[in-house]
């Protein structure tokens, strides 16, 4: 095909195949007429035409490699900035995912040969137990297996039991369904994306969180805590190990980080994090922090107790006027001693807020969430040399839903009760599935059989789609109708318009 004309993501399999040596490339210059019209200027009937000839063909295979160099290049570029945005957006889609919030949750690590891991958080996310079944080994270990799990529910209460997706994790959801349902208990199985839990295992923030913890342990925590906030738990991974881009391996990795950085912090900012509870690792991503100032945070917030007013983040080490003036505004104190500590309004705009309420004739406490009340204010009203009308529009709003999650609703994806492997599929059927990565060809579509299947962009809808990640996200829940299955290569070819 044209160069011009390749998609990015076949331009970087094809650079994969090459450099893997499973394939060789070759660019091809049209000859047959570059050579005449070449020809026609430059060979004239003095003697020397057949030396001529010989060069123009030397001159023109030296600057046709010249030429498939830059070509590449430009294509590389075009190929790789098209493949991080992919990856950025599908990343913003993942950490932005709805949080079961603040719950108790019980999280599994499923396996076969060395057992399930259990860990047991609170609604902070901190550990309560722990520990290890076997549902595989024979009947009186399936039995005790049951039985642990029995009173982990009954001493714990947890409102969700979160069970990693990967290997045997369909038998373990039907495992703790069964239990569910027996004993008339009222938390909800949820399948979870694990990936990039391992990581976080073996990585020195889990060491430093847990470290007289088994690896497989932290990789059940992970599990857990990822449904009860997956932003405050997936920044602790490198962005590249949550499974969500295309070829990244194969992109420009410096221009990478720094895109996928750019969106973990633009992600945590625009939520904004409890001062109180953050862990430094979210800390780190607020604006105009980093490593050093959120370990510090943190050090200062264990030494002294919870703060009480976004004044006191001053006298911690390092947040000179600079940080306070970037990160303040996003860093809530929910019950503090001034209502507005627990908005996204800056310290610096307080007195418009109690400009507002002065002019209301209203104590600010009944301002705020009011919308009815905010809704009555003029934003022209109170602009000045430093605040213009974007500014105090972002204030109302806020005062309208104080320290609003922007987030959606938190939902539960239940998998297709009869299809538990990829032999129990066959075309036609219709089913549900979660999209777990979009990339430029389609979206990968997990429908609780083990494997993802690949819903291509030609099937994805009924108009023509430019872009993919305007349509179809990470975390979307999708009615899909399988295609084709093949069980040999583990291929499963899904449509979401025919559904």
């Amino acid at each position: 095909e044209p160069a011009k004309s390749i998609p990015s993501h076949r331009f970087l399999a094809i650079n994969r195949g090459e450099k893997e040596k499973i394939l060789s490339v070759k660019m091809i210059f049209p000859d047959d007429r570059i050579i005449p019209y070449v020809e026609k200027i430059y060979l004239k009937p003095n003697g020397f035409e057949e030396y001529v000839e010989r060069l123009i063909k030397i001159a023109i295979k030296q600057i046709e490699l010249s030429v498939e160099t830059e070509i590449r290049n430009d294509l590389f570029q075009k190929s790789s900035d098209e493949a991080i945005a992919v990856f950025r957006s599908n990343l913003e889609t993942l950490l932005m995912k709805p949080p079961a919030g603040e719950v108790r949750i019980l999280g599994i690590d499923p396996g076969i040969r060395t057992g399930s891991k259990f860990a047991m958080i609170d609604k902070y996310g901190n550990l309560l137990s722990f520990g290890t079944i076997y549902t595989e080994k024979s009947d009186s270990a399936f039995e005790n297996a049951k039985q642990t799990i029995i009173d982990v529910v009954n001493k714990y209460s947890p409102e969700f039991i979160s069970i990693g997706n990967g290997t045997y994790s369909r038998e373990m959801y039907d495992f703790i369904s069964s239990i569910i349902e027996e004993n008339d208990f009222s938390c909800v199985p949820v399948i979870t994306n694990e990936s990039g839990a391992s990581i976080y295992s073996g990585s020195p923030v889990a060491r430093e969180e847990f470290p007289d913890l088994d690896i497989t342990i932290r990789g059940a925590i992970s599990i857990a805590r990822r449904l009860q906030d997956p932003l405050s738990e997936l920044v602790k991974i490198d962005p590249k190990s949550i499974g969500v881009g295309q070829y990244q391996h194969d992109v420009n990795q410096k221009d990478l980080k720094k895109s996928l950085d750019d969106t973990v912090v633009s992600c945590v900012n625009h939520v904004g994090v409890n001062a109180n509870t953050a862990s430094w690792t979210l800390l780190k991503h607020i604006s105009g922090f980093n490593e050093r100032i959120a370990k510090s945070f943190v050090n200062y917030r264990n030494k002294i107790g919870a703060f009480t007013s976004r004044d006191e983040f001053k006298s911690v080490p390092y947040v000179n006027d600079k940080v306070f003036e970037l990160s303040a505004g996003f860093l809530r104190i929910p019950q503090g001693e001034n209502p507005l500590d627990a908005s996204g309004i800056h310290p610096e705009s307080y007195d418009i807020a109690e400009k507002i309420a002065k002019k209301l004739n209203v104590q600010l406490n009944d301002l705020i969430g009011n919308e009815n009340l905010v809704s009555t204010v003029n934003p022209k009203d109170y602009t000045d040399d430093k605040r213009g009308l974007p500014t105090i529009t972002d204030i109302i709003n806020e005062l309208k839903k104080p320290g609003r999650d922007p987030r959606n609703k938190f939902t539960v994806f239940v998998p297709n009760p009869q299809y538990k492997k990829i032999e129990d599929l066959k075309s036609g059927i219709i089913l549900k599935g979660i999209v777990t990565n979009v990339t430029k060809f389609g979206a990968f579509i997990d429908i609780g059989v083990h494997q993802d299947g690949l819903c291509h962009i030609s099937e994805i809808s009924n108009r023509f789609v430019k872009n993919i990640e305007d349509v179809i996200h990470p975390g979307d829940i999708v009615s899909v109708k399988v295609l084709d299955v093949d069980i040999q290569r583990k291929r499963i070819s899904l449509s979401i318009k025919q559904a």
